[in-house]
């Protein structure tokens, strides 16, 4: 049974790129098979999979138009060895285009539908807003995955997706529900950074993932090689914690 993952926080800059591209290599290393798609014009995902995003002809844009199948735009990241279904700046016009077109919350999920049983994990990247992509990744969800640092403006942040993923519950996805909390960037020096962690697990308790990904240089520097951290330095703090949530959301999935 597939399970499908969307990678979501409005707030930029807390690790969701970062979250898919190692989370997704991290599953197939332990034997999963794994389909990453790139919901982000940055195309940050896609460039971090080994996947020059300038040289593509044919991208999630133009299955979210209903101009190709998933199939016909799928490639391999060969440093990662998942499936990727890639993005660029092409992808940055797609809510204007869809805004007449029927089902258009849902065309992801659609879209989905004839390949997910090749997979095990379906991760999606969704962009740092709340915007038609983001609607698409959280329709075709079966939860979310939710990074953030612990810092305190994104305790703030995580209300509002909070209420977006309880209206998308509503109106469009009813089994919707978040998967788990992510400490991302994670300081154990920093007292601000503890106070937060606390904070969460009061409110969220076993939604909280024991998993944190530490503030790592290995982490940092491996999209700049176009490969995940665990073809980067393998023994890394970073690499070492995302290979443990691959285990811990596995474990969940059970």
């Amino acid at each position: 049974m597939v399970k499908i993952l969307a990678i979501a926080n409005q707030k930029g800059g807390v690790g969701k790129t970062t979250t898919g591209i190692n989370l997704a290599a991290s599953l197939v290393a332990v034997g999963k098979r794994v389909l990453l798609v790139d919901l982000d014009p940055q195309g940050n995902t896609t460039m971090g999979s080994g996947v020059d995003k300038r040289g593509l002809q044919q991208t999630i844009y133009h299955v979210l138009l209903g101009e190709q199948p998933i199939t016909e735009v799928r490639v391999v990241s060969t440093p990662g060895k998942y499936d990727l279904i890639p993005a660029n700046q092409e992808l940055a016009g797609t809510e204007v285009e869809m805004v007449n077109l029927e089902q258009r919350e849902t065309r992801l999920k659609t879209a989905l539908q004839p390949v997910k049983e090749e997979y095990d994990f379906i991760l999606m990247d969704c962009p740092p807003s709340l915007n038609l992509l983001t609607l698409n990744g959280l329709c075709a969800a079966h939860s979310v995955v939710i990074p953030m640092q612990c810092e305190y403006f994104a305790l703030e942040g995580l209300s509002d997706l909070v209420n977006t993923i309880r209206k998308v519950r509503l109106n469009f996805n009813p089994t919707l529900k978040i998967e788990g909390l992510l400490r991302t960037m994670f300081d154990p020096r920093n007292v601000l950074a503890k106070q937060v962690s606390d904070q969460l697990q009061q409110h969220f308790g076993n939604k909280v993932y024991r998993t944190v990904i530490p503030r790592n240089v290995r982490l940092a520097e491996a999209p700049g090689f176009g490969v995940p951290v665990l073809f980067h330095d393998k023994l890394s703090k970073g690499a070492q914690a995302y290979l443990a949530l691959a285990k811990e959301i596995m474990g969940a999935a059970a």
